[in-house]
């Protein structure tokens, strides 16, 4: 098949996509995969809540799930994300992207993982790093709100970003009206740096992302300037 053939030393890379909850990203990534000429593919699902929805979805598409409840490890973070580790390796993954997974990760557990572990966060990195993104933004007035994708450090929402999309906030909007014009932005922008990460034609200097001559400008297609006038 021609998706065979996509991504580095033509083969597409294999990856896997943690998850807490509904994993709307989580869809995104999963139909982008589909399409002919991804250079990457889904190889596991994860989740560390028995009844997140994104397993359903995962399941609907043909993907292979697993559940890792953190609660069943007495509070040891390290034994719950060697466990982590150990599912991912198994399934063959090389590449892990994060997708409304609720558990902050260690040092160590990034450290594995580095330049191999991206996020999606609904704000402008690096404004608005934690919960609530849209209420504070909200509260704080801004004009432009956003989402980011970014390689994970172990600092909360951290690491040299890949990909960013700016959404206008609007007179009289709602955290929900915001929060679901910033979602649609985050399905664009999430398969966009899979996809440049999969062909390689992104690489990290100096905690920065570079990326290449065509990469650079279709990322920047994912968040045209506007028209003025």
């Amino acid at each position: 098949m021609v998706g065979d053939v996509a991504g580095v030393n033509g083969r597409r890379l294999r990856v896997g996509v943690l998850i807490s909850g509904r994993g709307s990203n989580m869809q995104a990534l999963i139909e982008a995969c589909a399409r002919p000429g991804f250079p990457a593919r889904i190889a596991l699902v994860l989740s560390n809540e028995a009844d997140a929805a994104g397993l359903l979805r995962a399941k609907e598409a043909g993907i292979a799930t697993r559940v890792l409840d953190h609660r069943g490890f007495k509070k040891d973070r390290p034994a719950f994300e060697r466990a982590l580790t150990a599912e991912l390796e198994g399934a063959g993954v090389e590449f892990v992207c994060l997708a409304g997974f609720m558990r902050l990760l260690t040092e160590t557990f990034v450290g594995h993982w580095r330049d191999r572990l991206i996020n999606i966060h609904p704000s402008i990195l690096p404004a608005f790093r934690g919960l609530d993104t849209h209420r504070r933004a909200l509260e704080a007035g801004v004009r432009l709100h956003g989402c980011t994708v970014h390689f994970v450090r172990a600092a909360m929402d951290d690491g040299p970003i890949i990909v960013q999309a700016a959404v206008p906030v609007l007179p009289g909007d709602t955290e929900a009206a915001l929060a679901a014009r910033v979602l649609a932005a985050e399905h664009r922008c999430y398969p966009l740096a899979l996809k440049l990460c999969a062909e390689g034609q992104v690489r990290v200097k100096g905690e920065r992302c570079i990326l290449a001559g065509v990469a650079a400008q279709e990322a920047a297609l994912i968040n045209p300037p506007p028209v003025l006038g």
